[in-house]
């Protein structure tokens, strides 16, 4: 028998909380004790409560919330974060989390979608690489949010190169979007 997937849940909506835990149900999936909020030493307790996946109202984050978001995410890195949203939410916000559910998504993709976050996780934690010294001159110039032709041009090298260091980044990362790798940048002092 396979082990459940830890879930926690920061959402402020008790009808919201409850229907998605409803909708999970519980053959697959363990729910952690809810959060309301996000406390100030949220990072602090993934250590303890080592959830695998937290579903969160990126509403919840205080400003700066990519520098919010960036803690939590580096507090236990093989956690998926997924933005639970029901309201306007800051496009390049949304870019850094892991995947979002929509309130209105079709209930029976949620399960499904959050497997998928885990498999993509456990791939990544299993090879994990250092970036090349090219490859971080790509990161770098990808988090400056320079196109792969403009990063082509500065390096003098292909664009099919550069897509290639980008898939390669991506893969060693576990990281897909520009913002995301943008504050993986900032956070190992690239950028």
């Amino acid at each position: 028998m396979k082990p459940k997937i830890n879930i926690l849940i920061a959402e402020p909506s008790d009808i919201i909380r409850e229907g998605l835990m409803s909708l999970l149900g519980d053959e697959e999936f363990a729910f952690l004790a809810p959060l309301r909020d996000l406390p100030t030493d949220l990072p602090q307790r993934l250590s303890h409560i080592q959830p695998d996946i937290l579903i969160m109202n990126p509403t919840l984050l205080q400003s700066p919330a990519k520098m919010q978001l960036a803690a939590i995410m580096q507090a236990r890195p093989q956690m998926a974060v997924v933005a639970l949203v029901y309201q306007y939410v800051e496009p390049l916000l949304i870019q850094s989390f892991k995947t979002l559910i929509d309130i209105r998504e079709q209930g029976s993709h949620v399960p499904q979608l959050l497997r998928e976050c885990c498999q993509s996780g456990e791939e990544s934690s299993d090879e994990n690489y250092d970036l090349s010294e090219r490859e971080s001159e790509v990161l770098v110039l990808v988090a400056q949010g320079l196109s792969s032709k403009e990063i082509a041009d500065r390096l003098n090298i292909s664009i099919h190169t550069v897509n290639t260091h980008r898939k390669n980044i991506t893969h060693k990362t576990g990281i897909k979007s520009v913002a995301g790798l943008a504050v993986y940048a900032m956070l190992h002092n690239l950028v």
